[in-house]
This record gives C-alpha cells, sequence and structure tokens, in this order.
C-alpha cells in the first residue's frame, strides 16, 4: 500500500509535497525549504535475525550502540541494512527510498526521542520527489513506535584545502 493510501485510510491530516528527486533527506529539506531537524529519515537495520525501521531527524546519525540497547540486543547484532535488502521489502518503492511506516510492511519501528519536539514532521513517501508534512503527533498515533534517544548530531565536514594548482610556467 501506498503511503498516501495508508494516511487516507487513517483519516489524519498530512500535506503531499512534490519537489525535485531527493536521494537523501538531507535534499529533501533542501528542496522543500525546511530545517533538517523537522525531516525524518528513515532507516533499515538488521537486529538479530528481524528487521526494524529507525526514524531519526536527517542532522543526526544512529548510534548502534545505543540502538542495540533499546532494541535489547548486542552490538555486533545490530547492522544498517544492505542495498538488496530494501529492495526486496519496499517493493513499491523506488530503490533507496524507505517510508517511516513500519507498520506497512510487518515491521517495528524505532523513533528518535529527538524528534518529539517537532510539531510537523516531513518524510519521504514511496518515490524520491514525494516529500509528505504530518502532524507528529498523528504519527506516533498511527505507527505507535517504540521511543528512544540514539542518534548523534552530524558534525558539519570541515572544508578541505584547495588544491595547489600545478606550476604552469615554461621552465
Amino acid at each position: 500500500m501506498y503511503t498516501v493510501d495508508f494516511l487516507l485510510s487513517r483519516q489524519v491530516w498530512f500535506e503531499p509535497v512534490l519537489h525535485s528527486p531527493a536521494a537523501s533527506s538531507t535534499q529533501r529539506a533542501h528542496c522543500m525549504h525546511v530545517p533538517g531537524r523537522h525531516v525524518a529519515k528513515t532507516v533499515l537495520v538488521k537486529a538479530g535475525e528481524r528487521f526494524v525501521l529507525v526514524v531519526l531527524p536527517s542532522t543526526s546519525r544512529i548510534d548502534l550502540g545505543r540502538l542495540s540497547e533499546l532494541l535489547g540486543g548486542s552490538a555486533d547484532e545490530v547492522r544498517l541494512a544492505h542495498d538488496d535488502e530494501l529492495v526486496n521489502l519496499f517493493t513499491d518503492c523506488q530503490p533507496g527510498v524507505v517510508p517511516p511506516f513500519g507498520r506497512l510492511y510487518n515491521l517495528d519501528t524505532v523513533f528518535e526521542s529527538s524528534l518529539l519536539d517537532v510539531a510537523e514532521l516531513v518524510f519521504g513517501g514511496n518515490t524520491r520527489h514525494e516529500g509528505l508534512r504530518m502532524r507528529s503527533a498523528d504519527y506516533l498515533a498511527i505507527e505507535e513506535p517504540r521511543i528512544g534517544s540514539f542518534a548523534v548530531p552530524i558534525r558539519p565536514s570541515r572544508s578541505l584545502p584547495a588544491l595547489a594548482q600545478p606550476d604552469r610556467r615554461a621552465g
């Protein structure tokens, strides 16, 4: 079932927003002119023998150690899913796109607690050009995810020094 159809069936307010194709949640934030901390990215992880959807701000990354504690397993049993695993599970999505509704795919969902401060979330739908905006309270009510603290901010990358230009003088 497509994400939009699922939300319509739950009779919650949401706003579909079409934008330029975005390969990441950071690009989605830029395309939609939304602060990155309001854009939720969804990551599929494998925890032991099961898959789990993880929802966190686009400005953060997963601390696998903290996530494994939250899931009740050891850190060596939790890893990011491989591309082929994504494609096999999310057959109704463009490759690499993962909607934040584990319920649609019979998966548990874990939600980063820092997103509780965001009144409206923006996330991807089933394609790279489809964004959806909805109230966080509605998302939590229909998805009923496990909530915990497992994300750490992504540090801005430092600028690399300019490469030295070759000396083009005749010698």
